[in-house]
């Protein structure tokens, strides 16, 4: 089956999370994406978890591109890179704002060259504003969003944000990037005409906090229900009756069916109201079981609920299994999984691609594409410049 990005051909100077996650959803739809590295590599090429040097971590970013590696402040280059702009359709770069302008390679600067390139930059803050030059990565842009002072309200008796190792900015920047450059594509087709997208990370999570940006304007109501890991007897479920046929399933469920006629849970108010004594009665049951008996029994009653699961155990999911939701790809040192897209389309391929380049292994063949001789490459090599 083709894929939706298939002929699609995308100049890549991103590196870390936020563009490579964008650029590897656009190579898994067929998109050609060839990656600009510096001539030590992106960064997360040193990153854990490694087997025999190569990175699995890199490898699941960056799946399904090729790789050259250059020096950015030779003339040269920068000469060849303008001529390859000339027959991509999109670049996305994630440099701090003024970078790529330094190179001569700003926005302005390439639409002259190819008016229909579409012009993705990824930055902490965005291209404009009072902060639009600070550095950023995502756990900067959790703690500048609110995003982390909204979980620390959440968590009672803790006393400082949480710890970062996720990086949700990272991810959710990408997806707006990849999203953003889908409806760039679309407008093309019409206007034939390229464009420039500011993607902005500190913006995507103030987007993603839809409930806390109104409580900021309109506070004083009471706090909202919040959802509680309840113990097992061998740890947590999360469970969920928000509706009040879920909240009926659940009281048939832990056999209490004299909680619909309880003056505390009668209306969706009272149980809002009263959602802390509901999650520690549903807790008292929860207790008496195992975290897999008590899903069981709650989703065989129609509770929405899970239990509490290591990432290892993913792997293995029957469900995800199902939905094809991994892909087995090849490195160096071989063979390991990475998570598709989370959508599946009735006439396109998505997947993530086979094939994790080498640093700078396609240099060659893109210049070759564009009528670089193997002598002008070799001389390249030879000062440095092409690794």
């Amino acid at each position: 089956m083709a894929g939706a990005l298939d002929g699609v051909r995308v100049l890549d100077f991103t590196s870390v999370m936020a563009g490579p996650f964008a650029t590897r959803m656009l190579a898994d739809l067929g998109a050609e994406v060839i990656k600009v590295e510096s001539l030590e590599g992106d960064q997360v090429r040193a990153r854990p978890p490694k087997r025999d040097g190569h990175s699995a971590y890199f490898g699941n970013l960056n799946a399904g591109k090729r790789s050259i590696a250059c020096n950015l402040k030779s003339p040269e280059i920068i000469d060849l890179i303008k001529q390859l702009v000339a027959t991509c359709d999109v670049l996305v770069e994630n440099f701090r704002p003024g970078v790529m302008a330094r190179f001569g390679l700003d926005f302005a600067t390439l639409a002259a060259i190819n008016p229909r390139l579409i012009y993705c930059s990824i930055s902490g803050y965005g291209q404009t504003g009072p902060k639009a030059l600070f550095p950023a990565y995502a756990p900067v842009i959790h703690a500048a969003s609110g995003f982390d002072m909204v979980n620390l309200r959440y968590q009672d008796g803790a006393d400082r944000p949480a710890t970062s190792g996720i990086f949700i900015a990272d991810v959710l920047g990408g997806t707006h990037a990849f999203g953003a450059i889908q409806a760039a594509l679309y407008q093309r087709e019409r206007t034939g005409q390229g464009q420039h997208i500011d993607l902005s990370m500190l913006e995507a999570m103030v987007g993603m906090l839809v409930f806390e940006t109104q409580e900021a304007q309109f506070p004083g109501d009471a706090r909202r229900p919040l959802y509680t890991p309840l113990k097992t007897n061998d740890g947590f479920i999360m469970v969920a009756p928000t509706s009040p046929r879920n909240f009926e399933q659940l009281s048939d469920a832990v056999g209490h069916p004299e909680w619909r006629d309880d003056p505390r849970f009668l209306t969706n108010a009272d149980r809002n109201a009263n959602w802390a004594t509901l999650l520690a009665l549903t807790e008292q049951w929860t207790l008496e079981r195992s975290a897999a008996e008590a899903e069981a029994i709650l989703s065989r009653h129609g509770v929405p609920c899970a239990r509490y699961r290591e990432i290892d155990e993913l792997l293995d999911d029957p469900q995800l299994a199902a939905r094809g939701a991994f892909a087995q790809v090849h490195d160096g040192a071989g063979a390991f999984r990475v998570p598709n897209p989370p959508f599946r389309m009735s006439g396109s391929q998505v997947e993530a691609r086979d094939h994790v380049a080498q640093l700078g292994e396609d240099g060659a063949a893109v210049l070759a594409g564009l009528g670089v001789s193997a002598e002008a490459v070799a001389a390249l090599r030879e000062r440095g410049d092409l690794g």
